[in-house]
């Protein structure tokens, strides 16, 4: 789908028409794939109807009242413009009885374990775009480190690429606090406390600490108590005193829990992670990718990879690159081996293989969803046969981590063909990209064979999915 004004503004009025129109819709945001919307009245929304908007790609229903719409990337944002000004604009949008639907809705269908994955992907879905970009501009530099070129340059480029993550843990903290209710600024200020060099002066249980200490767990932490602080202040403090003492005393005592309790627990938790993911790499590398690469399109299908950002983006500030994103990446090439094999055995289904043929292109960058809720999804066993390819590429590239070839990406976001200039590892950029890519060729043979041996039944079903 084309991403102009006039197509945007059409796939906008048709996705409104089928959710209830824009004042059954209470909140619009997005990802990088799918337009998310939180309705009033479930009831007045047509499923069927959104799944066969032309440009939707597949609709998720998440605790009754909210949706996820994929559209892809680029589409996504200029459509989302549209439908948040359509909502702003419609006469009684958000009212006290839609709250009161949408909030009973919440607490009936919303787990503990699902809200809190979600809330904290919303604290470093965000983040993602100045991740993607320093990550390449880093890959970048290192390559001209490697062979020398352009030395002017590079220190520039280094300065460019690593500001962001040198200061990862403010913008965490600014989130953090949007998120769950507080002063946003007052919990980047607390968890810049994280990152300031002058911690190095300060003692906790017998040892100096260190800046950057705890990363952007010991950055969420920080956050997450000054929220809680400024909202018992608020409920405490007098009017004529709240814009001076609730400011002082949340920075103060966050400040203070941060950095005699919150760095050291937080780094103890990265160093964890960073420790757990090498051995289970280097000792049991290829079971580990074949488990994380085969339960990944399960997780997309609900909207529960993005909980695992802190943990890519902790290991990236302790190691420079994530050893877990390529195995994950597997689960893409997995779904489209098993996409061609679809292609190929359902000759005479036209409609599907249009949509194959559009969807597939983002598939070999990494974007599963199209695949996923247009293709493999609705038939069934092609899913779980992806997951078989998934798997494979896994294991092909932890089985190689366990011979000491480690593979990692600098950035989180991009994966497929795309995550071929975030690469990194300890063998050099050659060594690092060939294991990929036979990672990703393993992923595309075995989801192809497998959905062709077994995808299907002993004639071959037709969908009508697009």
């Amino acid at each position: 789908m084309r991403n102009d004004p006039v197509t945007s503004a059409a796939t906008a009025a048709a996705i409104l028409a089928r959710a209830g129109g824009p004042a059954n819709v209470t909140s619009v945001h997005h990802c990088m794939t799918r337009l998310r919307l939180t309705v009033a009245d479930p009831g007045a929304v047509d499923e069927a109807g959104l799944r066969a908007v032309p440009g939707v790609l597949g609709l998720v229903v998440a605790d009754g009242s909210s949706y996820q719409v994929v559209l892809g990337p680029g589409v996504v944002g200029a459509v989302t413009a549209e439908v948040a000004a359509r909502v702003a604009a419609a006469p009684g949008a958000v009212t006290d009885r839609g709250a009161e639907v949408k909030e009973r809705i919440r607490q009936r269908n919303a787990t503990p374990l699902k809200t809190a994955l979600r809330r904290i992907a919303a604290v470093f879905v965000p983040l993602i775009p100045a991740l993607i970009g320093c990550g390449i501009l880093a890959g970048l530099n290192g390559l001209l480190l490697n062979a020398g070129w352009l030395p002017g340059l590079t220190p520039a480029l280094t300065a460019v690429a690593s500001a962001f993550m040198a200061l990862i843990a403010v913008f965490v903290g600014y989130n953090t606090a949007k998120e769950f209710g507080g002063t946003p600024v007052l919990g980047g200020a607390v968890a810049a406390v994280v990152v300031y060099p002058g911690v190095a002066k300060v003692t906790a249980f017998g040892v100096h600490l260190a800046a950057g200490q705890g990363g952007v767990l010991g950055a969420l932490a920080a956050a997450l108590l000054a929220t809680r602080v400024e909202k018992w202040c608020r409920g405490r403090v007098p009017g004529a005193l709240d814009v001076l003492l609730t400011p002082a005393v949340t920075v103060l005592v966050s400040g203070l829990v941060t950095l005699y309790g919150l760095m050291y627990a937080a780094g103890a938790v990265a160093s964890g992670i960073g420790t757990a993911a090498n051995w289970l790499l280097t000792t049991t590398g290829a079971f580990a990718g074949l488990i994380l690469g085969g339960l990944f399109l399960p997780l997309v299908m609900l909207g529960l990879h993005q909980a695992l950002i802190p943990i890519h983006t902790t290991l990236i500030e302790q190691q420079g690159y994530t050893v877990l994103l390529p195995l994950l990446a597997m689960a893409g090439a997995g779904q489209v081996g098993a996409a061609l094999a679809v292609y190929i055995r359902l000759r005479h289904d036209t409609s599907l293989r249009t949509t194959i043929r559009s969807a597939l292109p983002a598939g070999l960058l990494g974007v599963g969803e199209p695949l996923i809720y247009g293709v493999s999804l609705p038939l069934g066993r092609p899913f779980v046969t992806a997951c078989a390819g998934g798997a494979a590429g896994g294991a092909f590239v932890g089985f190689f981590a366990m011979l000491g070839d480690k593979v990692g990406a600098t950035a989180i976001g991009p994966s497929g063909w795309a995550l071929f200039p975030l690469l990194a590892g300890n063998r050099g950029p050659g060594v690092t990209a060939a294991v990929y890519a036979g990672g990703l060729l393993t992923g595309y043979a075995v989801g192809f064979a497998a959905t062709y041996a077994f995808g299907f039944a002993r004639r071959p079903p037709t969908t009508d999915s697009a």
